[in-house]
């Protein structure tokens, strides 16, 4: 039997994972009842997502819509709660419909469980969304 990775271990592969744009692997990384919320979503986009399939559905299309090349800027905070860490980072690429460029800055909030996310809280810049070319992942 093996030693589930830590949050942050997770975390990080699940980045590799999102650059090689093996979006059924880092899905794989959820708990079936996991929880994905975008507190700062603007209108008309999903504020938040239960279970890995919803997670799955939501991401399914992301590299059509992004071409991430690299998470250049990754802190990794631990939490008192051992199973949350909170992670400042940012993606840059680009954005595939229109090729231009794409540099986001996020905070997320994640707690894992037995090897598996179960919450995650994406505090990304909801202003982004009103730059041209920037639906790059699924309104509602």
């Amino acid at each position: 039997m093996t030693t589930p990775m830590t949050p942050a271990e997770l975390y990080r592969h699940g980045l590799r994972l999102l650059l090689k744009k093996d979006i059924p692997g880092w899905v794989d990384l959820w708990d079936a009842n996991g929880v994905l919320e975008f507190p700062f979503a603007p209108r008309g986009w999903p504020e938040r997502l239960e279970g890995r399939q919803a997670v799955a559905d939501y991401m399914r299309r992301y590299p059509d819509h992004v071409d991430v090349h690299d998470f250049p800027d990754v802190n990794i905070h631990q939490t008192t709660v051992p199973e949350t860490i909170v992670v400042e980072m940012r993606g840059v690429g680009r954005l595939v419909e229109t090729d231009s460029p794409f540099d986001m800055t996020y905070i997320a909030v994640v707690t894992v469980k037995d090897g598996l996310i179960t919450s995650y809280r994406d505090y990304w810049n909801p202003l982004a969304v009103s730059q041209p070319g920037a639906d790059f992942v699924g309104a509602k």
